[in-house]
C-alpha cells in the first residue's frame, strides 16, 4: 500500500504521513491524516506491536482514511486521521515517549487531533496533553471526556437495533443470540446493553482476565473456546469488538449469523468481503458508521464536553444506519458502498466550500 497511488486496491489519497522517532524514549509512531476536507484530523492512538513497520504503514493508513469516512457520516466538522505507535506497550509505554509522542502531533499545529485507541487509554491522554492542545479523551479532572468505548458501544448499540429492524422487523434485540468475539473496552459495554434489552450473549475473548471478568459481571454469558466456535455455533447476530480484519475469506463461509455489527476498525479483510457477505445473505453494517460513538464523544470534548449532549448523538447512529440500509435496498448494493458514497458526498459538499477565502 503506498501513499502516493491513485489507483488500484492499494490507493489511499492521503494527505500527509508522518513518521515520529524519538530514540531515547523509544519512541516509533507513524501519524497519517487522509483528509482535512471537512476540518482538521481526529483518530486516536493505536500502540501495537507490529511484525513489521511495513504492517504498522499499512495499518495507520486504512485507519486514518476509516476516520474521514467515520467523521463525515457523524456530521463532525472533522477529517480523518489516525496514529500508531510502533511497540509492545508493556515493554515500552513511559511518560518520557508518550511526551515525545505528544510533541510532534503538537507540531502539526492542529492538523490532527488525537485520542484513546487499541493499547492506549484516558491516563496516557493526559500526559500527551502536557506536550499539545489538540488531544481529546483526557480525564474528566482534566477537562475531558474520559472513556470514549463508553458511547462506541452505546453507538454499536444503536446500528445493532436498526440492524434488526431491518431483517426482523423490530428494533430491538430481545430473544435474539448474540455472539461477541472481543469482551474489550466495547465489547464489555456492548454485552451489558445486549442483557439489559433481554439478548442472550455468547462470547469469547483471549484475554483470561476478560473472561473471569464475564463470569463475574454477568455470569448468563455463555463463554467461548475461541472465535471459530463463536461464529459457527447458533447466532444472530455476529459482532467483532477485537482487532480488524475479522470478517476474511475463512471466516465468512462459517458465519451462521444473519447480522454482523461489531466494534471493530476496519473488519473487511479485504475489498470484496462485502459482497461475499451479500451473497450469503448476511446483513453487513459498516463498522465506521456503527462504531462513530466513540469519535462522537471525543470530538465533543473539543467545544466543552457534554455527556448528555454526545449520548443525543451518539443516539443517532440508529437513524443513520437506517438510512443507509434503506439506500442500499433501493440501489441494490451493499450497506459499505452506500456508506462510502454518503459519506464521499458530504466530504465533497461541505468540503467544496473550504474554497471561499476567509482571512
Amino acid at each position: 500500500m503506498g501513499v502516493f497511488h491513485t489507483e488500484g486496491t492499494d490507493a489511499t489519497g492521503h494527505e500527509q504521513v508522518v513518521f515520529c522517532q524519538d530514540r531515547q524514549s523509544g519512541l516509533k509512531a507513524v501519524i497519517g491524516i487522509y483528509s482535512t476536507a471537512l476540518g482538521p484530523a481526529l483518530g486516536g492512538t493505536r500502540f501495537y506491536p507490529y511484525a513489521s513497520e511495513d504492517d504498522a504503514v499499512a495499518d495507520v493508513l486504512q485507519l486514518s482514511r476509516a476516520m474521514a469516512y467515520k467523521n463525515a457520516l457523524a456530521g463532525l466538522d472533522l477529517g480523518g486521521g489516525k496514529a500508531v505507535i510502533w511497540g509492545d506497550p508493556a515493554e515500552l509505554k513511559s511518560e518520557a515517549l508518550l511526551r515525545a509522542y505528544g510533541r510532534f502531533v503538537e507540531s502539526l499545529n492542529g492538523r490532527y487531533y488525537t485520542a484513546c485507541d487499541v493499547g492506549t487509554y484516558v491516563p496516557d491522554m493526559d500526559l500527551i496533553a502536557r506536550e499539545t492542545r489538540y488531544v481529546t479523551g483526557r480525564s474528566a479532572e482534566h477537562g475531558g471526556a474520559g472513556d470514549s468505548s463508553v458511547l462506541t458501544a452505546w453507538g454499536v448499540f444503536q446500528g445493532m437495533r436498526a440492524a434488526a429492524e431491518h431483517t426482523w422487523g423490530s428494533p430491538t434485540l430481545a430473544g435474539r443470540r448474540v455472539g461477541i468475539a472481543g469482551l474489550g473496552k466495547v465489547g464489555k459495554y456492548l454485552a451489558g446493553h445486549l442483557i439489559e434489552d433481554g439478548a442472550a450473549v455468547v462470547a469469547t475473548d483471549v484475554s483470561e482476565a476478560a473472561q473471569e471478568w464475564a463470569r463475574t459481571t454477568y455470569p448468563q454469558i455463555d463463554l467461548m473456546a475461541d472465535t471459530t466456535a463463536l461464529i459457527t455455533s447458533e447466532i444472530d447476530v455476529y459482532a467483532p469488538c477485537a482487532l480488524g480484519g475479522a470478517l476474511d475469506d475463512e471466516t465468512v463461509p462459517l458465519l451462521r449469523a444473519e447480522v454482523v455489527t461489531g466494534g471493530a476498525n476496519n473488519q473487511l479483510a479485504h475489498p470484496g468481503i462485502e459482497k461475499l457477505l451479500e451473497e450469503r445473505g448476511i446483513l453487513y453494517t459498516p463498522d465506521y458508521v456503527v462504531n462513530a460513538g466513540g469519535v462522537i464523544q471525543v470530538a465533543d470534548e473539543i467545544e466543552g464536553f457534554n455527556f448528555e449532549r454526545a449520548k443525543l448523538r451518539a443516539t443517532g447512529i440508529f437513524q443513520t444506519t437506517r438510512r443507509i440500509l434503506e439506500l442500499a435496498r433501493n440501489e441494490g448494493v451493499p450497506p459499505a458502498l452506500a456508506a462510502d458514497r454518503l459519506a464521499e458526498r458530504r466530504m465533497t459538499e461541505v468540503g467544496r466550500l473550504r474554497s471561499v477565502y476567509l482571512r
